[in-house]
């Protein structure tokens, strides 16, 4: 008997009106388009730059069946989109999760081309995701569903046109899967085609804790440049992935104080601070924090607001918004996730005085080690954990002073600052380039 075919459950349409997703403060598209329109006008941006960056250079949206294990087909949905590549290839993460949407990768593939710029890397911005839950699939099912989405996409990357990488839900297994039916369609290996896949398929060393490692740099480089000291300074992080987990440890192997820490399984809080290593070990054997006893538990909805120094918001966008930004007790915000903060939640913030290092600088160790492995790759030439972490480090700090000096010549905030430097260097590749034809 032919199994029957069934669609996935489809979410509202993308695309549509603030009102149907939230209202704009929660739309990342528009929010990213207001960032866009303020950091032109405070730089008199001349108008056909901004126009160009207003839109993405390609939308493909993708059908995805997949054979599930009972025998049924599921036709997923999946989108890649490229924002702008006038400074070199597309790169950009690809998410597997139930709320995608166009308008939430729009946005994503325009933050991606502001971080690159941002850090001054070769690449413009692209991201990609596909709606469904993985939680609720087996391994073979998640190893279908990424060879047919990588299958469905192939027609727009490759090393030389769009990278993708790790972001929510997907990892170096889902990397490694990719990288090998992209392959198998083109005949040879071709291992600069992703980045964050395992060491032993052309990997690189550091990867994995990149982005987590990249948030302590930053905040390191702030409290110099603000005069605070990191040791001993009370840290709370929202989400405990790939990021979460790795700023936690970098924070509790250099001093710094982790107080409270979440994931999807809940919230836990300890003033006198958190022994992150026992606490890695405690989630990676119950699949998450919760009933960890050695702290007490907090509601998720409310973890931002605990007592603390710093908070790392390094789960989903818009964890920080009008509702909940007057409760946050934080002094600095680094934001581990991107667009963890909405423009609304930014201007309570900052009448509270509180500072905040922008999505495109503070998470963007996880991209900048990503071009490592991609160099790496296409050199077939592979470097020492050691030197991975210094060229990084060299990469955010100098990225860190641009961004600050930026703020402090135009008197306008770190965000600010870091959208002034990376739209600059886009708007001077808009220029030389030119308009073909």
């Amino acid at each position: 008997m032919t199994p029957q075919t069934k669609a996935s459950p489809r979410p509202l349409k993308p695309s549509v009106s603030p009102e149907m997703n939230g209202g704009s403060e929660l739309n990342p598209w528009h929010q990213a388009m207001s960032q866009l329109d303020h950091a032109g006008a405070l730089m008199k941006m001349e108008q056909p730059v901004l126009e160009r960056l207003r839109h993405c250079k390609r939308i493909l949206e993708v059908s995805v069946p997949v054979r599930m294990d009972d025998g049924t087909t599921r036709v997923f949905e999946g989108y890649r989109i490229q924002h702008n590549l006038d400074r070199g290839p597309a790169k950009g993460g690809i998410r597997y999760h139930p709320q995608v949407s166009v308008d939430e990768v729009k946005a994503l593939a325009f933050w991606m081309t502001m971080k690159c710029a941002v850090v001054n890397l070769p690449y413009g911005g692209a991201k990609g995701g596909v709606i469904c839950d993985p939680k609720t699939m087996s391994k073979t099912e998640l190893e279908r569903l990424t060879r047919r989405y990588t299958s469905e996409i192939s027609i727009i990357i490759g090393p030389d046109k769009d990278i993708p990488a790790p972001d929510v839900n997907t990892n170096e297994q889902i990397m490694g899967w990719m990288m090998d039916t992209y392959s198998m369609t083109i005949g040879y290996s071709a291992p600069g085609v992703v980045t964050g896949k395992p060491v032993d398929i052309g990997g690189s060393l550091g990867r994995r804790e990149a982005t987590g490692l990249g948030v302590f740099y930053v905040t390191r480089e702030l409290a110099k440049a603000r005069g605070f000291d990191l040791k001993g300074a009370p840290v709370a992080i929202q989400g405990f992935g790939n990021v979460g987990s790795n700023a936690a440890k970098a924070f509790h192997e250099r001093g710094a104080k982790v107080v409270g820490v979440s994931d999807v399984t809940g919230g836990i809080y300890n003033e006198k601070g958190l022994d992150v290593d026992d606490l890695l070990a405690y989630a990676a054997s119950n699949h998450g924090i919760s009933g960890y006893r050695k702290a007490q538990a907090v509601p998720v909805e409310s973890f931002v607001e605990v007592p603390c120094q710093i908070l790392v918001p390094a789960a989903m966008e818009n964890t920080i918004t009008s509702k909940n930004a007057h409760k946050v007790q934080a002094r600095y915000i680094i934001e581990g996730a991107n667009g963890p903060t909405t423009i609304e939640a930014d201007k309570i913030l900052a009448q509270k005085g509180v500072v905040i290092v922008p999505d495109i600088l503070a998470n963007a160790g996880g991209v900048t080690v990503s071009y490592f492995e991609w160099v790496q790759d296409i050199q077939a030439y592979f470097w020492s954990e050691k030197d991975v972490f210094a060229k990084l480090q060299d990469i955010l700090v100098l990225a860190f002073k641009q961004v600050h000096d930026m703020s402090v010549k135009k008197s306008v905030d770190l965000r600010m600052g870091a959208f002034m430097v990376g739209l600059e260097r886009l708007a001077q590749a808009v220029r030389l380039r030119g308009m073909f034809p």
